[in-house]
């Protein structure tokens, strides 16, 4: 049995009944098969094993009480995978659906994602099994400041321990909640958390950025292939942030959104969400009103899919930004034969690995969410700096500076993808460059 296979077993084995992680681990370990053949120096170190095994995992209990005074009780997490080259950071998630599976595929993730923006920062994620939605200012409120009564104790010195941002669930409202709740616990005013609103530390671009960052991935993967975005049909899924910022960027770059998706169905605007009406209406169709996009076919007229995904619709390049595992096989297929030459994730891991098989097979250029979406947690760690420098950038500065890392990213993912054997291929590239830097510092530091 190889060493790849070797750890994998054991994770498998020490880690049941947890498949989102198996599925992380399993895609980036293999992925890394070329890049341990040439360096046995990884093996000897057993980075793999130290690697997949988190540095510190809590998992606490978060009383709270709802507006009829009833007591509630959530579970919260906190993940701290690898601080090898900065402190920790990566987002609170708040979604029934979270478990410590969920927490440790997200935190793995972004070791490797955090690594390629070339800032310094180190793995982790969060979050809670509460869910927000429907529940009042108040409500929400009190279930943050209880979050944070625990959250607080493992985060140190923030800017040198760990400082968390947002996720699903987690916007503008949870996180000022989380930084107030913070600020008294610790009679301190650092910077915390990221995502905060402008008045009070938080950084311009940062809502947009993992959007924005998304789009300009897929510029430089295009150029690659003597292709340009001005006039393509792009197919986007989700209504959230990361939809939101994806939609109003490639509109801004010549490109054309035809889908929008939340979890009761999807619209097909043939003629794009255009600026001007149509997207200031999504906007605040979202961002205001938090309504449906049902309520943007009724608006304009155009179709509403209930219970389908956008990835029937023909294109040119598709953005899944929703939620993991929303590409499927049959999914991947129907885009291939609609003609797509792009697939650039938005969401974390929204794609199957059978998926992801049937892109590579077919030609398409396929950006994993690990390269493709590293733009919100670049500005959070811009944000970071900011705040340690007491000052606050342009828009137009950190737009650039933001353009500037994933342009930095699809170099160093590009380059090692070529190095290593497999050109093109983003998700080893990507694995590959993100690990290097990791492991390098994992040997210097010693066995720790």
């Amino acid at each position: 049995m190889g060493y790849v296979d070797r750890v994998y077993e054991k994770v498998l084995e020490k880690n049941p009944h947890q498949p989102e992680f198996h599925q992380a681990v399993k895609e980036v370990l293999y992925s890394l098969e070329p890049c341990l053949a040439k360096h046995p120096i990884y093996e000897e170190h057993a980075i793999l094993e130290r690697i997949v095994e988190p540095e510190r995992q809590v998992i606490f209990r978060v009383p709270w009480v709802d507006d009829k005074g009833k007591i509630q009780v959530n579970r919260g997490f906190r993940i701290q995978f690898n601080s090898a080259i900065g402190p920790y950071k990566g987002g609170l998630r708040f979604h029934p659906t979270v478990y410590i599976g969920i927490i440790k595929f997200l935190g793995f993730e972004q070791i490797f994602k955090n690594s390629l923006t070339g800032l310094p920062m180190g793995g982790a994620k969060g979050g809670s099994d509460f869910n927000p939605k429907g529940k009042s200012d108040m409500e929400v409120m009190r279930f943050c400041q209880s979050f944070m009564s625990e959250l607080h104790r493992h985060l140190g010195y923030a800017v040198y321990t760990d400082c968390p941002a947002g996720d699903i669930g987690v916007g503008g409202r949870e996180i000022g909640y989380l930084q107030g709740a913070f600020k008294k616990i610790r009679n301190s005013n650092e910077g915390v958390l990221t995502g905060k609103g402008l008045e009070y530390g938080g950084s311009l671009i940062r809502p947009e950025a993992t959007g924005y960052g998304a789009s300009y991935f897929a510029l430089e993967m295009l150029k690659v292939r003597n292709e340009d975005i001005k006039g393509k049909i792009c197919t986007v899924s989700g209504a959230g942030n990361v939809a939101q910022y994806t939609t109003e960027k490639l509109n801004q770059l010549g490109a054309k959104v035809v889908t929008l998706s939340d979890s009761n169905g999807s619209i097909y605007d043939p003629d794009g969400v255009t600026f001007g009406k149509k997207f200031d209406y999504f906007m605040d169709l979202k961002l205001v009103r938090r309504g449906r996009i049902k309520e943007y076919a009724e608006e304009f007229g155009v179709e509403y899919r209930p219970n389908k995904r956008p990835w029937d619709i023909k294109c040119d390049l598709a953005f899944p930004s929703a939620t993991q595992n929303e590409i499927e096989k049959n999914d991947a297929q129907n885009l291939v034969n609609n003609g797509c030459i792009g697939v650039i994730e938005g969401a974390n891991m929204p794609s199957t690995p059978e998926a992801v098989e049937i892109f590579h097979e077919a030609g398409v250029s396929f950006a994993p969410g690990k390269a493709a979406n590293a733009g919100g947690v670049a500005v959070s760690g811009l944000e970071m700096v900011q705040n340690s420098m007491r000052l606050s950038w342009t828009r137009e500065e950190v737009d650039n500076r933001l353009k500037g890392i994933m342009q930095h990213i699809h170099k160093v993912a590009y380059e090692a993808a070529e190095k290593y054997g497999h050109p093109r291929n983003y998700v080893i590239g990507a694995n590959i460059g993100g690990f290097l830097k990791v492991a390098k510092a994992m040997i210097a530091l010693g066995i720790i």
